[in-house]
């Protein structure tokens, strides 16, 4: 269809989706006149980035309706991913290379006089993810489209996302992050399609015609859920999926009779009420009403989304009873497991299915991934909590608890002191719902992903249901789209990859193996450097705009980015940039290349211990910074607001990637695979996905030092006693020691105490026993960085040995062990 308008006198065909040069900018002029309502004379950047961002999403909407066309033709199975966090960061750079029109973009945005650039920095990020757990369910939802695995991500539209970290006197302060300001333009309302979620309230039985007990819900309170639809595209493939978020809305926004009595507040209450539940991601639990809206939260979404996909499928005609045939529900952690009674209460109360029936339907439905083995970190709700907020399901969890206990009763003829390792439900002072073990028994399937995670969770954490259900539990190690973090964020080395090796390892990451063959060529190193300097110096421009602070490009930079937590163990890299520098002062003329450590992430707002992390770091940072003697020698930098728009300068500019935790605590991690993606040197424990990281890249590429977890258990076992590593060790001593006397706090002496008395007193997370390991192996780290050859080597070697760690080997994975779907062909360019 051809369109011509007069645009202010001059005349614009547009083509609405063509995808050539001349197509694309009339469809910019089109949308900045007929979406923005702005003529080019008065166009502000932002403008002009929603002009483009809406000419882009016309083409991934043709793309989507061809898909889900195809999809409602075919009745293909379908994967719905379940999760309280998408982070995808910003979409139009990475959708413009999905449709494979970058330089056809460059060329009309060239054409219009204007910068590129400048338009990209206009995008906002989502605020709808914290960290791993939401970008991982990003590149999933990117994979599964790129594979043509039909696929819905569900989730919450959050309104202010977690927080905006900023940074002052040292502390991380927690501003709101309004991403929403200024509208978004890859959203797409759908007024007409909500569901009403229920609170409160109580039940009632009675017996329906046919003489069976029936039990009905009478809630205390409504909220409307609203559905908002963003595109997902696949690289190269027509097939685009669907993320669908729901927003929060009153039942009835404004009580007009409360307003005509002058009660101006109860007016807007319900209003206020129902919208808090998509207001924040994770509200502060420490207050019960905190937790009482994160519960909210999670039932919210379930059900709108649950009611979605029942909507969906009764129009195709077929019996719920083949509900499991059409989809399959993936858990990304704990936090959707109210799913499993909400499916539950949808078939047997609102549909009349009998319980056997509507069980077996649940557990063919849903599949449960783990992300933790840290016990705080293993979702529990208190039973009175979950009695007022959602009554009807409390009594459902207790009837699977009941037939799940005695099914184990049955198979293990006995349970020998299991019942209560076993139980949905845990015993004590105020009994709590176990939300793993909920998810556990109503899954078919099981995973970590990890490796030693999968394994960790059949030894210990749900090492019963394991000895029920050997089968169960199965493992897919995460991975990471190379589209992002390799292709997009990550320019200057794409281009030496195309020149080099072609362009297949876009989509097949095992092709950069081909790069073994160019490891000893003099030529290519070279290349290799340049493409990390530009790299580097990308990045130092980048701290300078958000810190204020130079960093040398040339300096080795050792970068630690990650939310911050205890057994992530920032404060073990911290102690060791205090040994760097009293080294130095001790000792000026010490030979050691100069390096500048870089620190990012948020600390949850609750979570005193890490806060104090934060502010020991940018202590350190103040003092080590302005020492003249530490010019050109040591620099230490924290990034505020670390999110997926600075990991795209972050991860190319690192030379060294800091995965330090402790051994046995990290499910996985996907940074560490991001880092050595782009060609990072690893200095890690024998945790998470380290473990298959080195066994890829190779040993002798990787930097690793501290305990095993087997080790770890051991120490733990035997009466782990921090002081004597402090008194047999001098520069443990001396660092710590100048943390706690004021050194890094202007002589306060109180303000680190309970960093430093936790570590002597208790040390959680083994930083002492692992600390002379660390600082050990970090000196190997100088000395390898002399030698540039072998550097840039073992870097290439890092980068060709990936393969294994794309989303798309993580979502085969999946699709053919888990969700057993096959790809949906809806067409190449």
């Amino acid at each position: 269809m051809t369109i011509t308008s007069n645009v202010l006198g001059s005349k614009i065909q547009s083509t609405r989706v063509g995808m050539d040069a001349a197509a694309i900018r009339q469809s910019i002029l089109e949308h900045l006149v007929h979406t923005q309502s702005r003529f080019p004379d008065v166009a502000t950047d932002n403008d002009w980035y929603n002009a483009l961002a809406h000419a882009v999403r016309d083409r991934l909407l043709e793309r989507m309706m061809v898909s889900a066309k195809t999809c409602k033709a075919n009745k293909s199975r379908t994967v719905c991913y379940l999760s309280a966090e998408f982070l995808p960061g910003p979409h139009l750079a990475n959708n413009i290379f999905a449709l494979g029109i970058w330089h056809e973009v460059q060329e009309a945005i060239a054409q219009l006089g204007l910068d590129f650039e400048t338009l990209l920095e206009e995008e906002v990020e989502p605020g709808l993810g914290n960290g791993g757990l939401g970008r991982l369910a990003a590149c999933y939802m990117d994979s599964m489209a790129t594979l043509k695995i039909p696929a819905i991500g569900y989730g919450i539209r959050y309104e202010f996302g977690i927080f905006r970290q900023e940074i002052e006197d040292g502390w991380q302060v927690e501003k709101t992050d309004k991403w929403l300001s200024f509208g978004n333009p890859w959203e797409i309302p759908r007024p007409r399609l909500r569901f009403k979620v229920h609170f409160g309230g109580h039940t009632e039985q009675h017996t329906d015609s046919t003489g069976k007990l029936r039990v009905k819900w009478v809630p205390e309170r409504r909220v409307i859920g609203v559905a908002y639809d963003t595109p997902v595209m696949g690289y190269g493939v027509k097939n685009t999926n669907l993320l669908r978020l729901w927003r929060s809305e009153a039942t009835e926004s404004f009580n007009f009779q409360a307003f005509n009595i002058g009660d101006y507040y109860g007016a807007v209450n319900e209003k206020v009420t129902s919208e808090n539940i998509t207001k924040v991601l994770y509200p502060n639990d420490e207050p019960e009403a905190g937790k009482r809206l994160r519960l909210e939260q999670q039932y919210f979404f379930v059900s709108c989304s649950l009611q979605d996909m029942v909507r969906i499928y009764l129009q195709s005609g077929e019996p719920l009873e083949h509900f499991h045939h059409k989809y399959s529900v993936q858990l990304n952690d704990t936090h959707p497991a109210i799913a499993i009674p909400e499916l539950m209460r949808l078939l047997v109360d609102r549909n009349r299915m009998e319980w056997d029936m509507a069980w077996s339907v649940t557990r063919q439905t849903f599949s449960y991934t783990n992300h933790t083995l840290l016990p705080e970190a293993l979702e529990k709700w208190p039973l009175d909590l979950i009695r007022k907020v959602l009554p009807r399901h409390l009594e459902i969890i207790y009837e699977i608890n009941s037939r799940f206990l005695d099914e184990a009763r049955m198979k293990l003829h006995g349970l020998d002191g299991r019942a209560g390792r076993l139980s949905i439900i845990e015993d004590g002072e105020r009994p709590q719902v176990r939300m793993a073990h909920l998810a556990m028994v109503g899954s078919h399937k099981v995973n970590g992903v990890a490796r030693l995670h999968s394994e960790l969770l059949k030894q210990n954490v749900l090492s019963d249901f394991h000895y029920l259900w050997p089968d169960k539990i199965i493992n897919v190690t995460n991975g990471v789209t190379p589209r992002r973090f390799m292709l997009l964020s990550n320019q200057p080395l794409a281009h030496l990859l195309r020149e080099h090796i072609g362009c297949d390892w876009v989509t097949d990451l095992d092709r950069l193996r081909g790069l073994e063959g160019l490891v000893d060529d003099a030529g290519f190193q070279q290349a290799w450097q340049r493409v990390k300097r530009n790299n580097k110096e990308r990045l130092a421009r980048h701290a300078l705009g958000a810190t204020g602070l130079k960093i040398d490009p040339d300096s080795l930079l050792d970068v630690q980015v990650k939310r911050i937590h205890e057994y992530k163990r920032q404060h073990l890299n911290l102690l060791h940039i205090i040994t760097l520098y009293n080294r130095l002062k001790d000792n000026p003329g010490l030979d050691i290349p100069p390096r500048t450590f870089v620190f990012g992430g948020k600390a949850a707002p609750g979570y005193f211990m890490a806060k104090l992390i934060i502010k020991a770091i940018n202590s350190v940072a103040e003092v080590v910074n302005r020492d003249p003697d530490m010019q050109g020698r040591l620099r230490v930098v924290f990034f505020p607001n670390f999110n997926v728009k600075t990991a795209h300068c972050i991860y190319p500019g690192a030379d060294v990637s800091e995965q330090i935790s402790l051994a046995g605590k990290e499910a996985s991690g996907t940074g560490n695979m991001k880092f050595a993606l782009n060609g990072a040197l690893t200095i890690g424990t024998l945790d998470g996905a380290n473990i298959e990281i080195r066994e890829e890249v190779g040993e002798e590429n990787f930097f690793l030092f501290g305990m095993t977890e087997s080790e770890v258990a051991v120490l733990q076992a035997s009466d782990y006693r921090p002081q004597e590593y402090y008194a047999h060790d001098q520069e443990l001593k001396q660092a710590l020691d100048f943390l706690a006397n004021g050194y890094f706090s202007h002589g306060d002496t109180t303000l680190f105490r309970p960093l430093v008395m936790n570590l002597l007193d208790k040390d959680p997370y083994k930083v002492l026993a692992d600390y002379r390991s660390y600082v050990d192996c970090q000196a190997k780290i100088s000395e390898c960085y002399r030698d540039r050859a072998k550097w840039t080597r073992m870097s290439i070697l890092n980068v060709a040995r990936m393969g294994k760690f794309s989303s798309d080997r993580s979502v085969r994975e999946y699709a053919e062990n888990i969700w057993k779907i096959d790809p949906v062909d809806i067409g190449e360019f």
